[in-house]
């Protein structure tokens, strides 16, 4: 079951991905049992957070989102991660082929996926938007989502540490391309009239 390889992953990352590789797993059932579950929780954080619980920036009055403009918008980023992972994954069995990969089974979103696990896992955090608490927890779920691409990426896709490297800089740097993109998207969306709604 995909929801068991979680906390494997944050306590013995080698053993679980040695048994992630081990597995045969389609995408729909990766999707089924791990990334739709995993990915609600930023997404029903976030959407709690902006309408129950408020932000404030110094001494100012606590700032919320409507009901329906933090509905909208957390919608629209749980399809924005469930997107992301999916063609981040189709990234990395392009990049395969050039890195000598001897895994033939695609399993670039998998690796997608369980490397993404303490990004969704942390997303609790949004329940209480304070941007600094939110900043460093995130900021602590990324490293240690790059610390698992760069431990899992050779042993999922069976090459050598050298070019596992080199390939995980690679995926690396897309997902970097695939952020900044993301917040262009986000831009054109709000001008497009989807932007937050806030309330005091």
């Amino acid at each position: 079951m995909s929801l068991t390889h979680t906390f494997g992953l944050l306590a013995h990352p080698d053993q679980e991905w040695e048994a992630i590789r081990n597995e045969s797993e389609s995408v729909t059932k990766l999707y089924a049992g791990h990334i739709l579950l995993l990915a609600l929780i930023p997404a029903v954080a976030g959407f709690i957070g902006t309408t129950q619980v408020g932000w404030q920036i110094g001494d100012g009055q606590i700032t919320k989102l409507s009901v329906t403009s933090a509905l909208q918008l957390s919608l629209l980023f749980y399809g924005a991660m469930l997107a992301g992972i999916f063609v981040l994954g189709k990234f990395i069995d392009f990049f395969a082929a050039t890195y000598d990969a001897s895994e033939r089974t695609p399993r670039g979103v998998t690796l997608a996926a369980y490397t993404a696990t303490p990004i969704f896992l942390i997303g609790v955090i949004a329940a209480y938007p304070n941007i600094w608490v939110n900043m460093l927890a995130g900021l602590v779920a990324v490293a240690y989502a790059v610390y698992l691409l760069y431990e899992g990426l050779p042993i999922l896709m069976k090459i050598p540490a050298e070019k596992g490297f080199m390939f995980a800089s690679s995926v690396l740097t897309v997902g970097l391309v695939m952020f900044v993109a993301l917040l262009a998207i986000s831009v054109v969306i709000w001008s497009m009239g989807i932007g937050p709604v806030y309330v005091s």
